[in-house]
């Protein structure tokens, strides 16, 4: 696929495990020529600990498991209803430093909010976007042989009970917010569709391209 075309797939409600096994193997195999895809998705509920995590963020987990994974940052909560986009990017190829990736995907969720009449921004010190002082967006990323994986997460019209669970990203007491209770009801596909669309953007991509298939043969 020509680099500058943008991949996507979107993939519907996945197992955690699963996606994550595959940004792996997509990663490890991809070659100079590869294409570069964003996977957007759901995740059943799951608590993610990324490399810097510390036990004593994870409070009282419940029924929800707990999975040890090899992105960047703390603990994290997925679940229905929050959109899920893994960034499967050469960004040595792209020159794009990790800094100015983080800040790109940030401000393609800045405006996709303000595309609703929703002001946010992002702070430098805590990565993440931000709605009047509430967390309504999660980056982790990890870089591996000059390639991302790992992404963004987007409460869009989820259950918000679990992030009681756990100090958000690392922070006791963090408020988390949603868009649903932010303008009232919302089309889920409709924010995949203005995501994929700023990220495309914020990237620099000349086109982006939906994929067929699902990820299990990757």
């Amino acid at each position: 696929m020509d680099a500058e075309v943008l991949g996507i797939r979107e993939l519907g409600l996945i197992d955690y495990q699963t996606a994550w096994q595959a940004m792996q193997r997509f990663t490890n195999q991809r070659g100079p020529q590869t294409g570069d895809e964003l996977w957007l998705l759901q995740h059943p509920p799951v608590f993610t600990q990324g490399q810097a995590g510390k036990a004593e963020h994870v409070l009282f987990p419940g029924d929800i498991p707990v999975v040890q994974v090899d992105r960047g940052g703390q603990v994290t909560y997925h679940g229905p209803g929050q959109l899920v986009c893994y960034l499967l990017i050469d960004v040595r190829r792209r020159g794009i430093g990790v800094r100015a990736l983080v800040s790109h995907i940030e401000q393609s969720l800045v405006d996709l909010l303000a595309s609703y009449g929703v002001a946010a921004l992002a702070k430098p010190d805590a990565p993440g976007v931000y709605v009047d002082g509430a967390k309504i967006a999660s980056l982790g990323l990890r870089i591996r042989n000059g390639r991302s994986f790992h992404g963004l997460a987007l409460n869009v019209d989820m259950d918000l009970e679990p992030f009681r669970r756990i100090n958000p990203c690392g922070y006791a007491g963090l408020a988390m917010t949603q868009l649903r209770d932010l303008i009232g009801p919302v089309d889920f596909s409709e924010v995949v569709g203005r995501l994929r669309t700023q990220l495309a953007r914020h990237l620099g991509y000349a086109q982006q391209k939906t994929l067929a298939g699902g990820i299990e043969n990757i």
